[in-house]
């Protein structure tokens, strides 16, 4: 598990991508806000085209940041 805060490179994560596009692809972003911008935005997500790296990435933030929850 990686240590809570640590930053997410946009660009690495295509669906976050996708929902963070006012924001250039090559920042980095605090994983508590990548977890609360997959949440607000969660509606324009393509669950199907998920990769598996991104959903492990939102199953984990899920555990760490929406205490196994997350609001969608």
């Amino acid at each position: 598990m990686m240590v809570p805060n640590a930053a997410v490179r946009i660009a690495d994560y295509p669906q976050l991508r996708l929902i963070a596009w006012n924001r250039d692809a090559d920042a980095l972003i605090d994983e508590a806000d990548a977890f609360g911008l997959y949440e607000r935005e969660w509606r324009w997500v393509e669950q199907a085209a998920l990769l598996p790296h991104e959903r492990e990435l939102i199953d984990r933030l899920t555990k760490i940041y929406g205490h196994g929850v997350m609001n969608v």
